[in-house]
C-alpha cells in the first residue's frame, strides 16, 4: 500500500502530523508493506525568494493580532508539538519561500534519502537555531542526510533543477482538491486532512488495507492553508 503525504517545511501541523502518522503506522500490522512518499506543497509560493520575516511578526500582521497574541498562538502549537516529543521554539524562527527546500527534497528522493532530509529540515526549522532559508544551512542538512555536497550545491545553484517535480506535485494536489496540509492519500482511494491523532491514522490504514470506506474523523485536525495560515483543531 502506498501513502502519499503533501506537506511544507513551513507548516507546523505538517511537522506534528508526520510524527503522529509515524506513530500510527508503527501500530499498523502491515507497516512493513507500506510505502510512504512525500509530496511538495508550498504554503506561500508567492513569497519572494531570499526574503524572510520573523514568524511571530508574520502571524501578528496576518491575523491582526498583537505580538504577544501571536506568541500565544505559537505557544499553543508548540504545546501540541512537545506532546509528541518534538522540539519547538517559539522565538527566533523565520518564514520565507520554500521552493528550494522542495527541490532539494526531490534530489534526496532520487538518492533514497528523502525522509532523512525532511526530518532534519523539520527539526532545524522548528526546534533548532538554524534557518532552513539559508542556503548554507540547507547544504549542511543535505550532507547530514547523506547527500553529496557538490550535487546538493549544484541543485541549489540551478533554479530549474527538480523544479518540474515540485510543480507536478503541486498540480496533482490541486487536481485532488488539496487546500490545506498535511494531506494524506492512502492508495489513491482515501484522503485524510490535518495532523490527526495517531490512532486515527492506524484505523485509516487498517480500513484502507481492508478496502472499506474510511470514516470521517470525529473532529477537525490542525492544518495549514496556502499563504501560511495555520489553525489548530476546533474545540
Amino acid at each position: 500500500m502506498r501513502v502519499e503525504i503533501w506537506s511544507d517545511i513551513a507548516c507546523p501541523w505538517c511537522y506534528i502530523g508526520k510524527a503522529r502518522f509515524t506513530k500510527g503506522l508503527a501500530d499498523f500490522a502491515h507497516r512493513d508493506e507500506v510505502e510512504v512518499v512525500f509530496r511538495s506543497f508550498e504554503l506561500d509560493p508567492n513569497s519572494p525568494k531570499g526574503v524572510t520575516a520573523p514568524v511571530v511578526e508574520m502571524l501578528a500582521k496576518k491575523y491582526g493580532r498583537t505580538l504577544d497574541e501571536a506568541r500565544g498562538m505559537e505557544e499553543h502549537v508548540a504545546a501540541s508539538a512537545r506532546a509528541e516529543g518534538l522540539a519547538y521554539r517559539t522565538d527566533g524562527r523565520d518564514h520565507g519561500n520554500t521552493f528550494d527546500i522542495h527541490r532539494l527534497l526531490h534530489l534526496a528522493d532520487a538518492r533514497g534519502r528523502q525522509e532523512e532530509l525532511l526530518d532534519l529540515a523539520f527539526r532545524a526549522n522548528f526546534g533548532e537555531e538554524r534557518s532552513v532559508f539559508d542556503p548554507e544551512v540547507l547544504i549542511a542538512l543535505a550532507v547530514e542526510a547523506g547527500l553529496d555536497e557538490a550535487e546538493a550545491r549544484a541543485v541549489l545553484a540551478d533554479g530549474s533543477a527538480h523544479a518540474d517535480e515540485v510543480r507536478a506535485d503541486e498540480r496533482e494536489a490541486a487536481e485532488l482538491g488539496v487546500n490545506a496540509v498535511p494531506f494524506f492519500v492512502l492508495d489513491r482511494r482515501y484522503g485524510i486532512s490535518g495532523g490527526q491523532p495517531a490512532e486515527v491514522f492506524t484505523r485509516a490504514l487498517e480500513q484502507a488495507w481492508a478496502g472499506r470506506e474510511v470514516a470521517e474523523p470525529a473532529a477537525a485536525a490542525g492544518a495549514c492553508e496556502p499563504d501560511g495560515a495555520c489553525v489548530g483543531p476546533q474545540v
